[in-house]
């Protein structure tokens, strides 16, 4: 089989061959259809996340090995099971969740694999979708996605469930008040067509970017406004309506964290998702006297990916804007990611 791998921290990905794998146990084969190319596959790369005041989490330090595939949005279909995977049958078309726990613990137990302190997920733990073949633990990890094109479906596993897992965290006020996203790019875009489906009341873009505002606009955005600007914060919160109850961070960075913080009213919430690094200080005694959430928010369960998928197709919701690319092409999907260039999502086909 052929993937592109990290071979070193820091540098392009290497094409390598080695033998195609053959299931046993429960565990399922299928050849990739389709990738996404998400930004943390950027992260993993350079080998580290940004923690702020010169702090890294290392992947080396976390037990990564390498080489290792990256791809955690992956499509594929059935070529071989193992003899335990029941109910599975070779060409059906799959959508594979790939944030799997240990699956004994209380919190696997409990269904929310994503958050198991053993981890073994797929594209960061273990082998992902950058390859022309990848290898799922069990069956039921892999959603039936026969009815969607490879390339719409993909992003669902990472960018859709990422964004239907932060809204849900608002909770009945979605409909009732103003939700303000941080970032516009592939996530932003997603979290727009599911805050539609979701009979979110009104959603409030921000980025830097103007194609990516842009972007938001055709999407639906009540307004898109230029984080950058010096009256960002009053834009805002005109746009709400005087009051910001939600703000959704995609980004993740110093800079947009304390412009959510700073548009949020009393009583407000912000749903930190974006994993570009820093670190922020807070005045502890303003937390309490504004009566402040500041909450994670961490991809999503199985049982949320498939909730997502029935949202999907109630609904219809539109694809974000994909841009396909051969699997070759894995570094200049990359490059044209870090460079801020995408609008949308970039998948790989084999």
């Amino acid at each position: 089989m052929q993937s592109y791998d990290i071979v070193r921290f820091g540098e392009k990905l290497q094409e390598r061959e080695h033998p195609t794998p053959s299931p046993s146990g429960t565990e399922v084969l299928l050849r990739v259809t389709a990738a996404g190319v998400c930004h943390s596959d950027l992260h993993i790369l350079d080998g580290y996340f940004d923690l702020g005041g010169g702090k890294k989490l290392s992947m080396a330090e976390r037990g990564m090995k390498l080489p290792h595939t990256l791809g955690h949005e992956t499509v594929g279909t059935v070529v071989a099971a193992g003899p335990g995977a029941i109910g599975i049958a070779p060409g059906g078309s799959y959508l594979v969740y790939p944030w799997i726990g240990c699956s004994d613990c209380a919190i696997c137990q409990a269904g929310e694999e994503q958050l198991c302190l053993a981890p073994r997920f797929l594209g960061i733990h273990h082998s992902g979708g950058y390859a022309d073949h990848i290898v799922v633990p069990h069956p039921r990890y892999l959603l039936d996605v026969s009815d969607l094109p490879p390339g719409e479906a993909a992003p669902y596993a990472c960018s859709g469930l990422t964004t239907y897992g932060a809204l849900r965290k608002i909770g009945p006020a979605i409909e009732r008040d103003s939700v303000v996203i941080i970032g516009a790019g592939g996530l932003g875009l997603m979290a727009l067509q599911l805050h539609r489906a979701m009979n979110g009341r009104r959603a409030i873009a921000v980025d830097i970017d103007p194609a990516k505002r842009e972007a938001a606009t055709r999407a639906g955005a009540y307004a898109a406004i230029d984080g950058a600007a010096t009256d960002a914060v009053a834009q805002i919160k005109e746009a709400a309506g005087g009051q910001v109850w939600s703000v959704i961070d995609l980004v993740g960075s110093e800079t947009t964290a304390r412009l959510g913080i700073d548009s949020l009213t009393k009583g407000g919430k912000l749903i930190v998702v974006g994993l570009f690094g820093g670190a922020i200080s807070l005045s502890l005694p303003l937390l309490p006297q504004r009566a402040l959430t500041l909450q994670g928010s961490y991809v999503g369960s199985p049982g949320e990916l498939r909730e997502l998928l029935a949202l999907v197709r109630r609904h219809k919701i539109p694809s974000i804007p994909i841009r396909e690319r051969p699997l070759r092409e894995a570094n200049s999907a990359l490059e044209a990611l870090r460079a801020g260039s995408v609008i949308g999502r970039t998948v790989l086909r084999g």
